[in-house]
């Protein structure tokens, strides 16, 4: 699908749905690290857990901007899916990851963490 000129500096491609014409950018690298809550570098997903020291067995993402913000104080995350481990210094974990975790947990007929 064809993208607006601001949408080229934002996103690789958009596609659309060929059944229901509903759009779905695909982002550019940069744009990972421009929003509100920490995303892993490589996939983008907003599932992390927050790590207090790092992990002997999963690699550590390297890149320049990682460095940054280790050398700033970040807290360290790890990406369940891409295994790796990561420093963001943006706000702990987005708000709809906790409430999808808190209500799987209540589904599963185990007591919601306080």
């Amino acid at each position: 699908m064809h993208r607006t000129f601001a949408e080229k500096f934002l996103y690789v491609a958009m596609y659309e749905c060929g059944q229901c014409h509903t759009r779905k950018p695909e982002p550019r690298w940069y744009a990972l690290y421009l929003g509100d809550y920490p995303r892993c570098p490589i996939c983008g997903t907003y599932r992390l857990t927050r790590l207090a020291t790092p992990d002997r067995i999963d690699p550590m993402y390297k890149g320049a901007l990682n460095l940054v913000q280790r050398i700033f104080g970040a807290d360290l995350y790890h990406c369940r899916y891409c295994r790796i481990q990561f420093y963001d210094v943006r706000d702990p974990i987005a708000p709809e990851v906790k409430d999808a975790a808190n209500s799987a947990a209540a589904v599963g007929g185990e007591a919601k963490p306080a």
